[in-house]
């Protein structure tokens, strides 16, 4: 597998290819200890997510609201991609369907619509807190289903994407109920595991959903042994392969919720940083304090409070 990834990377160049110059220099910087970690959040007034993530040190900034409400209605714009300048020769490029997206409620790629200023935000204060720290792939996790981390991390991905030097990649290793796909209203019918395990191209299962500087690698369903390919050697070929084309691009991975199985908990200390979606009135404070135990060690940039009413 790892001759396959090594015998494909100047096949694959052009599907990480933008306007700047190309680097090999993988930093592995860790940055801030957990005593100096902040925390995101959207409701204006102390909810047990502050109380509990305090209480574990993930002190937030006062005034730095930065979630989200993604089940607030109103009329959305039409939808606008990122500036162009990226050619691929490779990489499946697909026109995504506005409807779909709408009923997925990604938003992050519309204009006129106030929802998207939300994620602008959340952008700012994740790109800002990875870039100082050297960081440059981030876990994003729940406590358990339906909180919306795989919303948060097609939105956030797309607001990423629409500055001008940043490019993104987004990787579902939500391997037993992989969406990223399906919230963009895409059908795929390879993905990650089959380039882990079969030996698939990495340029036949990416895609470009049709903003420039966005790529996706999206997940198909994997019943069994999903903590074992978290960690199996073909995945550490996988991860030094696309961190070490460019030192600037971020890589988000959208993980499985912590409190499902352990398949999060493996792959979370891969990440240089992870983002912990919160549901707003769903979340228990007891899971929330037992996820921030297991977090303790890494770098926890932010809690989102999702879904907010406030």
């Amino acid at each position: 597998m790892a001759e396959q990834l090594e015998g494909a990377s100047d096949s694959t160049r052009d599907e990480y290819r933008d306007d700047r110059d190309e680097s090999t220099d993988s930093r592995g910087r860790r940055g801030e200890p957990a005593s100096r970690r902040s925390t995101l959040v959207s409701a204006p007034k102390e909810t047990a997510v502050q109380r509990v993530g305090d209480s574990y040190g993930f002190k937030g900034a006062p005034g730095t609201l930065a979630g989200f409400e993604a089940e607030v209605g109103g009329t959305a714009g039409a939808v606008s991609s990122a500036p162009a300048g990226i050619h691929y020769s490779r990489t499946r490029q697909v026109e995504l369907c506005d409807k779909a997206l709408m009923e997925n409620k990604v938003i992050a790629g519309c204009k006129n619509d106030p929802r998207v200023e939300a994620y602008r935000q959340l952008r700012s204060q994740v790109l800002g807190a990875m870039r100082r720290n050297g960081w440059r792939t981030l876990a994003v996790t729940s406590a358990r289903e339906r909180a919306g981390k795989t919303l948060t991390c097609v939105n956030l991905a797309i607001c990423m994407s629409q500055e001008m030097n940043q490019t993104v990649l987004l990787v579902d290793l939500d391997l037993r109920k992989p969406d990223v796909a399906r919230t963009l209203g895409l059908q795929v019918d390879k993905g990650i595991i089959d380039h882990l395990l079969h030996a698939e191209p990495i340029e036949k299962i990416m895609i470009n959903p049709g903003h420039s500087r966005l790529v996706i690698i999206p997940g198909t369903r994997q019943d069994h042994f999903v903590s074992e390919v978290l960690t199996s050697p073909e995945m550490k070929v996988f991860l030094a392969d696309i961190t070490a084309r460019y030192e600037d691009r971020i890589i988000i991975f959208d993980l499985p919720p912590l409190l499902r199985n352990d398949d999060a908990m493996v792959f979370v200390p891969k990440a240089d940083a992870c983002l912990f979606v919160v549901e707003d009135g769903v979340s228990r404070p007891d899971d929330m304090e037992y996820c921030f135990q297991l977090l303790r060690h890494s770098n926890v940039i932010g809690t989102v409070l999702n879904k907010s009413r406030e």
